[in-house]
């Protein structure tokens, strides 16, 4: 089961979770209490928001708060080509496409919404089951070195 909640809202939400946790970025140390505690808590809040992969690259604010791993084929950056003329996916075609609904969401988006307009960078399957918020306060981007988009 997933919340289907305004992307407006999440977006307001994730600035909020980002000034929250900023005072904890130190805490946030390989191993770490706080990282033990804080894996199981995003994956669970997450899962229930947007069907969350726990990729560890979270790129909801670039995609419309849809999480893009929800796509059959992994498509980092969307859509296929192989979106039905009906907006459904092509693999699933009782699932809407996950980048049709990426584009719409992020409109209504204040501060991010033009970031789907970005190329993100490939995927790392290195940090697979990692929290996205501790990688993020770790600098911890999986980027390929010299990657610019």
């Amino acid at each position: 089961m997933r919340l289907t909640l305004p992307p407006r809202l999440l977006e307001i939400a994730y600035q909020a979770t980002l000034a929250l946790l900023s005072p904890f970025r130190a805490w946030m140390r390989s191993g770490g209490l706080l990282e033990r505690i804080f894996v199981p808590a995003e994956a669970a809040s997450k899962g229930l928001l947007f069907g969350c992969k726990m990729c560890g690259q979270c790129v909801l604010h670039s995609t419309g708060m849809t999480c893009p791993m929800n796509c059959p084929k992994n498509m980092r950056n969307g859509p296929c080509g192989g979106v039905r003329p009906d907006g459904r996916c092509e693999v699933i075609p009782e699932m809407p496409c996950v980048w049709v609904q990426a584009w719409e969401r992020s409109l209504s988006m204040a501060r991010h919404g033009g970031d789907i307009l970005r190329v993100l960078p490939p995927l790392d399957r290195r940090l697979e089951g990692t929290s996205a918020w501790v990688n993020h306060f770790r600098e911890t981007t999986g980027e390929p070195a010299g990657w610019t988009a």
